[in-house]
């Protein structure tokens, strides 16, 4: 399950809540974020998270009401960590491994590489399915913008690997000529770094692996647009984060991944009374009181009002797609008693999905 949305919309947090949900019906869940704020951690009550998951106790979701049936582990992916685990697998003997991560131009290339951190997080899943141990994988993406290079990541990946570029130094030849020799010999005398003898160690060792790295490119994208997995967005109800969805709905449509529904986080609901206070109440608050309290009432029925809208534009957009709407709550959502009130409405013991 692939949790995708714009920035600032909560969807860590529903990430989080839709593993915890599945881990306390029974299911052994792995929930993945790349998020480096650490949100992911902070709610689940952990200082951090490393690049394996890590079991959650059960006893940290006893006192909010959550008994776990099944099990709950959390990671924080390590882009680069995650990157060298793909060199050591593909490598064809350790000296070759050993040579391509201590490689200069190699430590630069698995960070900068367009695409390289959301090829890694759909590795790591590749990785966890692969391993056949766990009956639900929720993956929390970057915002959704990002999250489009995300479904592009493993194409752009394989480009870059049989790309023109790199296809040149592989040739015997290399693209070394009477200028670009001079250049490196004068880059070596000043900065004392011989980045000819790097890139030509890199590419050489990297050779015997493009095959490898095409293949598993291939495979992980293959993962994604599996009927197996869904990808859910996430969203509020405000412009931006819905057309945002809206314009990530119509990638996904076009490049054939399976949807599985939207969640519509931080929803104004209307207040009981829009504005006319029942006439005890007035009287005990006084006028002034009331008048502002009758003026608040107001205001926060106008966004319920505008709310109600926007969701309803974005089913329209989305061909009426299953969808669960989230409240706007009092406090922000940082514990595991946030994520037990979230949770209660993802699984419609405090609202009915729409």
């Amino acid at each position: 399950m692939v949790c995708a949305g714009s920035g600032g919309v909560g969807k860590t947090t529903m990430a989080a809540a839709v593993a915890m949900g599945a881990a306390a019906d029974g299911a052994r869940v792995a929930v993945v974020t790349i998020d480096p704020a650490r949100r992911l951690a902070n709610s689940l009550g952990l200082a951090e998270l490393g690049n394996e998951p890590a079991l959650i106790e059960p006893e940290r979701f006893t006192p909010h009401g959550v008994e776990m049936r099944g099990e709950l582990w959390a990671m924080m992916l390590d882009a680069k960590r995650t990157f060298d685990e793909v060199i050591e697998r593909l490598a064809p003997d350790a000296a070759t491994r050993d040579e391509v991560l201590s490689n200069r131009i190699y430590q630069q290339l698995s960070t900068a590489v367009a695409g390289s951190q959301e090829f890694t997080a759909i590795a790591k899943l590749y990785e966890l399915d692969e391993e056949g141990d766990w009956d639900l994988l929720v993956l929390d993406t970057p915002p959704s913008r990002n999250a489009l290079d995300f479904l592009d990541a493993p194409g752009r990946l394989t480009s870059f690997f049989q790309g023109r570029a790199i296809r040149v130094f592989l040739r015997p030849t290399g693209l070394i000529g009477r200028g670009t020799g001079v250049v490196f010999s004068i880059l070596k005398r000043v900065t004392g770094v011989d980045l000819l003898q790097d890139l030509s160690v890199f590419f050489r060792a990297l050779g015997g692996m493009i095959d490898g790295f095409t293949d598993r490119a291939r495979r992980v994208e293959a993962l994604l647009g599996d009927p197996a997995t869904t990808f859910l967005i996430v969203t509020s109800p405000q412009h931006e984060p819905v057309e945002e969805a809206i314009y990530f709905h119509r990638k996904l449509a076009a490049a054939r991944m399976p949807f599985g529904g939207v969640l519509v986080n931080r929803v104004h609901e209307a207040p009981a009374v829009d504005g006319e206070l029942p006439a005890e109440l007035a009287e005990e608050l006084g006028d002034r009181l009331a008048a502002r309290v009758g003026t608040s009432a107001r205001e926060v029925a106008a966004l319920a009002a505008r709310d109600q809208q926007t969701i309803a534009h974005l089913q329209r957009a989305l061909g009426d797609p299953p969808t669960i709407v989230v409240p706007e709550l009092e406090d922000d959502v940082h514990d595991v008693e946030g994520l037990s009130r979230v949770l209660a409405y993802l699984s419609g013991a405090a609202a009915k999905p729409r």
